[in-house]
């Protein structure tokens, strides 16, 4: 029986641009039976969102929006409340250590269902770009547009 692709909900362009991804780690999300449900609709954003390892060693997701489920009524909570992350102790530990020690940040990269049906989440471990960097960037790419449009050109 082949299984599923995952679906992806949700996809954070900004970061890309604004980071340099060095390691990226999958994680879950605790959610309530309203979130999940607006987040099977599509109904979320992660563009301003940023992880963070509380004092008690927890990672918790800040300013993720998943809009109320329309169904919902009494059941619908906060659009914007923190939502905690579920990962392994040891790479909790090991990302603690990587953060006090250099001048990295971790930031959401995308959401998406599994072939279970399960939200999970890709948080990447992210160095910032600089302005040059940026530029240097978007040259890349317009260098790379270009190129795609001689080769689809010639071949035409």
């Amino acid at each position: 029986m082949a299984k599923k692709p995952r679906r992806l909900i949700a996809n954070n362009k900004k970061a890309r641009h604004d980071y340099f991804i060095e390691q990226v780690y999958e994680v879950g999300i605790v959610l309530t039976g309203t979130e999940i449900k607006s987040i099977r609709a599509g109904r979320v954003s992660v563009k301003e969102s940023f992880c963070k390892i509380d004092r008690a060693g927890e990672l918790w997701i800040h300013g993720m929006h998943i809009s109320p489920y329309e169904q919902g009524n009494r059941f619908n909570v906060d659009p914007l409340r923190d939502r905690k992350l579920l990962m392994h102790r040891k790479e909790i530990n090991k990302l603690i250590g990587t953060l006090k020690t250099s001048g990295l940040t971790l930031v959401p990269l995308t959401v998406y269902l599994n072939e279970e049906g399960r939200c999970k989440m890709e948080i990447g471990l992210a160095r910032g770009k600089k302005n040059y960097d940026k530029r240097d960037s978007i040259a890349k790419r317009d260098a790379d547009r270009k190129i795609d449009r001689a080769i689809k050109e010639k071949n035409s």
